[in-house]
C-alpha cells in the first residue's frame, strides 16, 4: 500500500534527504556514470510513471519539509508527495513465462521515454537504497553500428526457440546478440544436459535448415539471428558425433571454402534430411576436396541466382501478363508483402529498378537513413533523421540546435536499395512462381531490428522506413551542403516556398524525391505576441485522421459524498485535444450538477489515488484510454474544510496470515468527502461521515440490526456530510438516531502512524494548523463485506474501452475529402509539442495550420486507423469513401499561382483485416497494361472487380497524377524525372 510504504522507506535509509539533496546527488552520479560508460556495463529499466513522479518531487519548491513527513501528508496526492516504492509492474507481462531460464519478461512493445527510462547501475542502486521496490530489470551495454564504436543498451536480448532432435524437447532462451555461437552451444548443452561433442546447432529460420552454426567465435549478431527465431539442436550418438567433429575440423581446414560448402550442404529440401544422410554427404564432400566439393560450390553459386538457398515455393499464381508473382508469407510477413507489392507496381519504380540504377547508389553514404542520437549540452537526447531532420521532434530554438553535437552514424551504404532492386526484378520476371523474400527480410531486419522476428507489424511503418531508406541509398547528392532557410519576414509565399524547396533538393535528390515527395505550408501563430512563423516542409506521405478521432469519448465514474445515490458510470464526448475543463463541463451537464456542487476529478490506479486533476488546463491527451477516472460530487465550501480520503483495504488470503497491518491490501475505489474544520473533529464525526459515504451500498437487511450488542453509534437518516442553506459543508448532529455498527477505521497521523478510531467516539482528532487533508483506511472483514454491496466499488471502468464497432460507423461513409480537411484544419499544438516563439523567447502552445503547396507524382495517403493506449494498439473500422478516379485536389493547393488542375487516380492500396496482432494485410493493385484490378494476398493473386476495391479495410492509398493537358507536374513542367523536382512551383 502506497501510504504505508512511505513510512518504511523513510526509516530504512537513515535520515531522509530533502528533494533538492536527492536531485543533486542523482545528477552527479548520473553524469559520472554516463561519462564512464563502456561495453558490458549494466543499465536498469524503471517505469516512466514512477520516474516522472520522482522528477516532479525533486524539482518542487522546498518549503517546510520536515523529517516527520508532515508536509508530505498535507499534499499527499500532488507532485510534492515523496514517491512510494519503485513499481516496475507496468513493464512486466502479467503472467511470466513458464520457462525458468527466461526469467522476468517485459512487454514486447515498450518504448523508451514513453514507458520506461534507462538508468546507470549506480543511479539505480542509489534510488533503490532510498525507495526499495522493483523488480530490478538489468540490461547490458553492447557495441553497435557498422564500426562497432557506438554503445547501446540491449533492452531486448534475442529470444530464441530451441528445438532438440530427435528427442523433441523444446525451450526458449534469452541471450545477447553479442554472445558467440560457442556460448549458445554451451547454453543449449546446459539446458538439455548434453555434451558438446554430441551437439550441432543449425539456423532453423522458418522451421527449415539454413546454416550450420559451427564458427564458435562468431557472434549471434554476425550470424544474423533474429528475434523469436527457431534454432535446431541436433543430438548425435557417439559414432555420428565423432564423424560430425571430423567433418567440421576438415571443413574448417579448407579455409574460405567452408562457408560455401555448408551453404550447399544445408540446402533445404521438401522432406527432412536424415542425420545419417547429412553426415554421409559431409564426409564425401570433405574427403574429396576437389570434384564433389567444387560441384557443390558451383551449385551454390547457381542457386543464389534462383534463391534456392532460401527456398522457392512450388505454389503458382494465376495471370496472363507480367507483374503477377506472389510473395510467400515467411511468418506474419503479410504486412511487408502488401507494402512491397504496392511499391513494385509503382510504374516509375518498376522502370527505374529494371534499368541500371547502380550508378546512383550512394556507396559511401555515411548517413544512410539510420536515425542518429543527438545530445545537447544539458545531456538531453534527441532523435535526428537524415531525411526529415527534426521534423518529428519538438521545434527547437536556434540556440539549442547550435549546441547539438552529432554522434557517429551508421549508414546503409546501398545495401537496402540493392536488395529491393533485386526483389523487384524477380517480381517482374517471366513466370508465375511465388518468391520467398527471405533475403530481403534479412537485410531489412539488419538495419531495422523492429521488423525482425515473426511478429505482426504496421505496413505503413514499414513503407515509411523503405521510402526513407531507399532515398538515402539512392541520393544523388554525395556531399550534402549546409543550407539554412531564412524566415519569411513578409516575403511572398511563392518566393519563400521555392527557396525552401531548392534548399531541400540541394541535399536530397533521388528517385524517391522525384516521385513521392511534395511540400506543404506550415503556419504557426503565437497566442501571446501573435508572431506568425511560416515554413515550407517536404512530405513523403499524408497521414489523415479519421473523423472519429477529432473527438474523444471518455468514461468517468461519478460518486457522491452525501450518500444520495449509488455510483454510476458517465460517458461524455470531448475534444480530443481539449483540456480538463472541457471534461468537467461535459460531466457537469451529464450528471445534472447543482449550482452549489463541485466536481473533484481524480485518477485512480491500483485502488489508490494516482493524482487529482485540479488544474483545468491539463491536456486531455495526458489521460490514457486505459486509465481509470473518478469524479466526486462535493458541496461548494465557504467554510474552512478538510479533504478526507478514504482508502478501502481487504485482508490478503495467505497461508498463516495474521491480523497485522501489512497483510491488508487496498481494493475497490477510494472515496473523498469534505469535513468542516470550524469545530473540533472527533473520531465519532469520522465514523459518521464514512457511514454516510457508504450508506448507498448498505444492504437492506443490515439496517435491521439496530439492536446488535456490538459497539454502535447514533446516526440519523439525515446525518451526513451535507449542504446547509448557504451551501456550506457541515456535519448534522440531530436526534431520532438509528443505531449502526462501528466501522473498523484507521486514521493515518502526520507521523504516518495508524490510529484505531473505532473506539473513543468523543476523542478529538489532532490536526496541525496547516493540514488540508486526512487519510483514513476502512478495513473490510468478511463479516463487513456481507453487510455492504461492494460491487459498485470494484471493476472501475477504463476511460475508453475498445469493443466491437457499432453498426453506425460501419454504414455511414466518411469521405476522403473530409479526412483531408480535418488534417488541414487549424488547431492548437499539444502541450508536449509546444513551439519556441522567437519573439517571446518562451515555449508557447501556438495554433498550427497546414496547407498543401506542391504535390508529388505519386501521392501516398495513410488512413490513421490505429490509436495507441500505453503498450497496445486499437483499430478504427470506419469506412472511408475514397475516389478511385478523379480525386481532385485543386482547391486544396495554397499556391494560387498554380491554376492547373490537380487530378489523381488510384492504382494501389493496402488493406488491413481484423484486429492488431491477429490481423492480415493484402493489397489491391491495378495493372495498367491490362486496365484490371487484382487482389494480392501473399502467394495468391486473383482478379477483382473495381467496385470491390473499396472497403472498410483500406489502410494506405496510392494515387498517381493524371497526365492531362491541364494537369502539370508539381506545379511546373509536365512529365517526371529528377530534374523536374527542382522546377516545381
Amino acid at each position: 500500500m502506497t501510504e504505508l510504504k512511505v513510512e518504511c522507506n523513510n526509516s530504512c535509509g537513515g535520515p531522509q534527504l530533502t528533494p533538492e539533496e536527492e536531485r543533486v546527488l542523482i545528477r552527479d552520479i548520473a553524469i559520472t556514470s554516463e561519462n564512464n560508460s563502456q561495453e558490458g556495463d549494466s543499465f536498469y529499466l524503471i517505469t516512466q510513471r514512477w520516474w516522472q513522479h520522482w522528477i516532479d518531487y525533486v524539482n518542487q519548491e522546498q518549503t517546510n519539509v520536515t523529517n516527520d513527513g508532515s508536509s508530505m501528508l498535507e499534499n499527499c496526492d500532488s507532485s510534492s508527495r515523496r514517491p512510494a516504492s519503485i513499481d516496475n509492474s507496468d513493464l512486466i507481462h502479467d503472467t511470466n513465462s513458464e520457462e525458468s531460464n527466461v526469467g522476468i519478461e517485459i512487454h514486447d512493445t515498450l518504448s523508451e521515454g514513453r514507458d520506461y527510462v534507462l538508468l546507470p547501475q549506480e543511479v539505480w542502486n542509489q534510488l533503490y537504497s532510498w525507495y526499495g521496490g522493483g523488480p530490478a530489470l538489468a540490461r547490458k551495454v553492447i557495441s553497435s553500428g557498422l564500426s562497432q564504436t557506438e554503445y547501446a543498451v540491449e533492452v531486448y536480448p534475442l529470444r530464441l526457440r530451441l528445438f532438440v532432435m530427435p528427442k523433441g524437447d523444446r525451450c526458449i532462451v534469452r541471450i545477447s546478440k553479442k554472445e558467440t555461437i560457442g556460448e549458445l552451444h554451451k547454453r543449449a548443452c546446459e539446458l538439455f544436459d548434453l555434451n558438446l561433442e554430441q551437439v550441432c546447432i543449425w539456423d532453423y529460420y522458418g522451421q527449415r535448415k539454413h546454416a550450420l552454426m559451427n564458427d564458435m567465435d562468431r557472434t549471434l549478431d554476425d550470424a544474423n539471428l533474429q528475434m523469436d527465431q527457431d534454432i535446431l539442436v541436433e543430438v548425435h550418438n557417439n559414432a555420428n558425433g565423432t564423424a560430425l567433429s571430423r567433418f567440421i575440423r576438415s571443413a574448417q581446414g579448407n579455409g574460405s571454402t567452408v562457408k560455401e560448402a555448408s551453404s550447399f550442404l544445408l540446402e533445404p529440401s521438401k522432406s527432412s534430411l536424415s542425420i545419417a544422410g547429412g553426415l554421409s554427404a559431409s564426409k564425401g564432400a570433405s574427403r574429396g576436396g576437389g570434384t564433389e566439393l567444387s560441384q557443390s560450390l558451383n551449385l551454390t553459386s547457381q542457386g543464389r541466382e534462383l534463391d534456392n538457398t532460401y527456398g522457392i515455393s512450388t505454389v503458382t499464381t494465376r495471370g496472363s501478363s507480367g507483374g503477377l508473382i506472389g510473395l510467400q508469407n515467411l511468418g506474419n510477413t503479410c504486412f511487408m508483402n502488401s507494402a512491397i507489392q504496392c511499391l513494385v507496381h509503382t510504374s516509375e519504380f518498376a522502370k527505374y529498378f529494371q534499368e541500371d540504377y547502380h550508378q546512383e547508389i550512394n556507396w559511401q553514404n555515411p548517413l544512410g537513413m539510420v536515425v542518429s542520437l543527438i545530445i545537447d549540452k544539458q545531456y538531453k537526447l534527441y532523435l535526428f533523421s537524415s531525411t526529415n531532420g527534426f521534423e518529428t521532434l519538438e521545434i527547437l530554438s536556434e540556440k539549442v540546435i547550435g549546441s547539438l553535437v552529432p554522434l557517429e552514424l551508421a549508414g546503409l551504404q546501398g545495401e537496402l536499395a540493392l536488395a529491393f532492386g533485386e526483389l523487384l526484378r524477380r517480381l517482374w520476371a517471366p513466370g508465375r512462381t511465388a518468391i520467398a523474400p527471405r533475403q530481403f527480410k534479412m537485410k531489412l531486419a539488419r538495419f531495422a531490428p523492429q521488423f525482425s522476428g515473426y511478429n505482426q507489424h504496421d505496413s505503413q511503418e514499414l513503407l515509411a522506413f523503405l521510402l526513407d531508406g531507399l532515398h538515402e541509398d539512392l541520393n544523388r547528392v554525395k556531399h550534402k551542403p549546409y543550407k539554412k532557410s531564412k524566415d519569411a519576414d513578409g516575403r511572398p509565399d511563392e518566393e519563400v516556398a521555392d527557396e525552401y524547396w531548392a534548399n531541400h533538393i540541394a541535399r536530397n535528390d533521388s528517385i524517391i524525391v522525384d516521385v513521392c515527395q511534395g511540400q506543404y505550408k506550415s503556419t504557426l501563430v503565437c497566442p501571446e505576441c501573435h508572431k506568425i512563423s511560416v515554413t515550407f516542409d517536404p512530405f513523403m506521405y499524408l497521414s489523415l485522421p479519421l473523423q472519429s478521432t477529432t473527438t474523444r469519448s471518455m468514461t468517468v465514474t461519478i460518486f457522491t459524498c452525501d450518500g444520495s445515490t449509488l455510483p454510476f458510470a458517465c460517458t461524455v464526448t470531448v475534444p480530443k485535444q481539449g483540456r480538463c475543463r472541457d471534461l468537467i463541463n461535459a460531466l457537469s451537464s451529464a450528471c445534472s450538477l447543482k449550482n452549489n456542487e463541485d466536481l473533484k476529478l481524480a485518477e485512480v490506479r491500483n485502488h489508490l489515488f494516482e493524482r487529482f486533476l485540479e488544474d483545468p488546463l491539463i491536456s486531455l491527451s495526458a489521460i490514457r484510454d486505459d486509465d481509470h477516472l473518478v469524479a466526486y460530487k462535493i458541496p461548494k465550501s465557504l467554510k474552512k474544510t478538510l479533504l478526507m480520503r478514504l482508502i478501502h483495504r481487504c485482508q490478503e488470503q495467505e497461508m498463516g496470515a495474521t491480523q497485522a497491518a501489512q497483510n491488508w491490501k487496498p481494493f475497490g475505489t477510494p472515496l473523498v468527502s469534505l469535513i468542516s474544520c470550524d469545530e473540533v473533529i472527533t473520531r465519532g464525526d469520522i465514523q459518521t461521515v464514512v457511514h454516510t459515504m457508504l450508506s448507498p451500498l448498505l444492504r437492506s437487511e443490515s439496517l435491521r440490526q439496530a439492536d446488535t450488542p456490538e459497539p454502535c453509534l447514533s446516526l440519523t437518516a439525515s446525518e451526513k456530510c451535507c449542504e446547509s442553506s448557504s451551501g456550506e459543508a457541515c456535519i448534522n448532529k440531530d436526534s431520532n438516531a438509528v443505531k449502526l455498527f462501528k466501522l473498523p477505521l484507521q486514521l493515518v497521523e502526520e507521523s504516518n502512524a495508524c490510529i484505531d478510531i473505532s473506539v473513543g467516539e468523543d476523542k478529538a482528532i489532532k490536526l496541525s494548523s496547516t493540514s488540508t487533508s486526512i487519510l483514513v483506511y476502512v478495513d473490510w472483514s468478511q463479516e463487513l463485506l456481507e453487510k455492504y454491496d461492494t460491487r459498485y466499488l470494484e471493476n472501475l471502468p477504463e476511460v475508453f474501452k475498445y469493443g466491437p464497432v457499432n453498426k453506425k460507423s460501419r454504414t455511414e461513409p466518411l469521405s476522403l475529402y473530409t479526412c483531408l480537411e480535418a488534417f488541414l484544419r487549424e488547431e492548437p499544438l499539444v502541450p508536449e509539442d509546444m513551439w519556441y516563439c522567437p519573439k517571446c523567447k518562451e515555449r508557447r502552445q501556438a495554433s498550427k495550420k497546414l496547407d498543401l503547396w506542391r504535390l508529388p507524382e505519386v501521392l501516398v495517403i495513410h488512413l490513421k486507423r490505429f490509436s495507441y493506449s500505453r503498450s497496445m494498439k486499437h483499430k478504427l473500422e470506419t469506412f472511408v469513401n475514397f475516389p478511385i478516379h478523379d480525386f481532385d485536389l485543386t482547391k486544396y493547393i495554397a499556391n494560387k499561382n498554380n491554376t492547373q488542375r490537380q487530378i489523381y487516380e488510384l492504382y494501389a492500396l493496402t488493406n488491413h483485416y481484423g484486429g492488431m496482432g491477429s490481423g492480415h494485410y493484402t493489397a489491391h493493385i491495378k495493372l495498367l497494361d491490362e486496365n484490371r484490378w487484382y487482389n494480392f494476398d501473399d502467394t495468391h493473386i486473383s482478379p477483382i472487380n473495381e467496385e470491390d476495391v473499396k472497403s472498410a479495410a483500406a489502410y494506405v492509398l496510392f494515387y498517381r497524377r493524371v497526365k492531362t493537358s491541364d494537369a502539370i507536374s508539381n506545379g511546373g513542367k509536365s512529365g517526371s524525372g529528377h530534374n523536374n523536382g527542382s522546377s516545381m512551383k
